[in-house]
């Protein structure tokens, strides 16, 4: 099936068989390796993009269920001379990573956050990350790097 997307800005047609997950079609089509596979089952939030100006799991997604969609992967928050996303740039300073498996998601998870909930306050980012999993820093971090990320993402 022919399904067409706008990634990254950038719009594509892909050929892809009906039951392409979006994660699928993001690594091995497009080759944008950033958003992970972690469980399979939309469970740990390593998939996370944002489509439409909504975080999604793109593991729990039918490419073809989505032909027409803007999708923003890690790879898409920098900016083209590649300065990083104030939460980028937040996770990096804040070291709210570990081994880093869950970063793209947890990023791209909290992007979402703080543009629908620009003041959330360290026990709703919290609760608003319940749907990634961290396996590795026990959130403290992570948490930090939000709030950071939150106020530079304002000031911007």
């Amino acid at each position: 099936m022919q399904v067409q997307l706008t990634v990254n800005g950038k719009s594509s047609t892909l050929e892809l068989a009906p039951n392409t997950l979006l994660v699928q079609a993001l690594r091995e089509h497009l080759k944008l390796t950033g958003t992970h596979v972690g469980c399979d089952t939309a469970q740990c939030g390593a998939c996370t993009v944002i489509m439409n100006g909504q975080a999604v799991k793109s593991c729990n997604v039918l490419a073809v269920q989505v032909s027409g969609a803007s999708i923003t992967t890690i790879e898409g928050l920098a900016k083209p001379d590649g300065t990083m996303h104030p939460m980028q740039a937040a996770f990096k300073d804040c070291h709210g990573l570990q081994c880093g498996f869950c970063t793209t998601g947890m990023v791209m998870c909290a992007v979402d956050l703080c543009d629908h909930h620009p003041k959330a306050t360290e026990t709703e980012i919290r609760e608003l990350l319940e749907g990634n999993i961290c396996r590795c820093t026990g959130y403290q971090n992570i948490v930090r790097a939000v709030v950071q990320g939150q106020a530079a993402m304002a000031a911007s």
